[in-house]
């Protein structure tokens, strides 16, 4: 274990969050995605894992070290529900108040059509994987910048 990262960042995880740059695209996804076909298709070609964990409990431990971009306002994204795009379940809205903490304001995220996000989710940087089994726990993060210290 590393003092003040949180426990729930594994190895992997970390790393691929370090190495992305700015604009760089991450996605968490639900276990109904087709994860490790659409990671293969990713800059990293890998699939990461965080299968113990919701997709609130994984944001929550991403953000805590990945800076979202503050350039766009596509810096976040949820997947639309098919048929009700508007809707949001509770698995997105307890993601959006994730968000909202880390940023420290509330901060919407973009709703994304379903075919539109597994287009996008092939162009990412990397798909991380969580335990979330409720449907429509997948999302998109834009990475920011960290800016100097005055």
């Amino acid at each position: 274990m590393l003092k003040g990262i949180d426990n729930r960042l594994n190895a992997e995880v970390l790393a691929c969050l370090r190495a992305m740059g700015h604009g760089d695209v991450l996605i968490v996804a639900d276990t109904n995605f087709p994860s490790d076909s659409v990671a293969r298709a990713t800059v990293t070609c890998q699939l990461l894992r965080m299968e113990n964990l919701t997709s609130a409990e994984a944001v929550q431990a991403i953000l805590s070290v990945l800076p979202l971009d503050t350039f766009v306002d596509d810096f976040a994204g949820r997947m639309e529900i098919v048929g009700d795009p508007t809707s949001i379940p509770p698995v997105q809205a307890e993601v959006q108040a994730e968000i909202d903490r880390a940023e420290g304001k509330p901060r919407p995220m973009i709703s994304i059509e379903r075919f539109a996000f597994y287009d996008m989710a092939r162009e990412a940087y990397a798909v991380i994987q969580t335990g979330e089994r409720r449907f429509y726990g997948c999302f998109m993060f834009r990475k920011g910048v960290i800016p100097p210290e005055a």
